[in-house]
């Protein structure tokens, strides 16, 4: 079953695309694998406090991209192939470069500046 302990609506747009966000990212992580049940709607409403709508949604929008698969009186399943992952990893990976680009570019970060700080990030965090 998945686990939404982690789950902290953040104010960063809707709370149905925050959901949708937050089980892509478990998917590229790893912490949700193919085959893993979602909570049924119901349950994962009251748990974290949402409108039942709000989460319909967002499973709606997984459905739709292929990765939950639900039958009716049944769980929801998630489901997705390697190649599926790559692309989401991929696709999580150009929206956050896209977005600190965005960011650093309003505050006046050169490219050159720019590079040397992600860099300079980088490497202390291997440390």
């Amino acid at each position: 079953m998945i686990s939404f302990d982690g789950f902290r609506p953040d104010g960063s747009g809707p709370i149905y695309m925050q959901i949708v966000s937050f089980v892509k990212r478990g998917i590229v992580s790893g912490e949700i694998a193919d085959g893993d049940e979602l909570p049924s709607r119901r349950v994962l409403s009251a748990l974290l406090g949402l409108n039942p709508n709000t989460v319909q949604k967002a499973c709606r929008m997984l459905e739709e991209e292929g990765i939950l698969t639900s039958h009716a009186g049944a769980k929801s399943v998630v489901s997705f192939s390697e190649e599926k992952r790559a692309a989401l990893r991929m696709s999580l990976v150009a929206e956050s470069a896209a977005a600190a680009a965005l960011r650093l570019k309003a505050m006046g970060v050169s490219l050159e500046e720019a590079l040397r700080l992600v860099r300079g990030a980088w490497e202390e965090d291997e440390k």
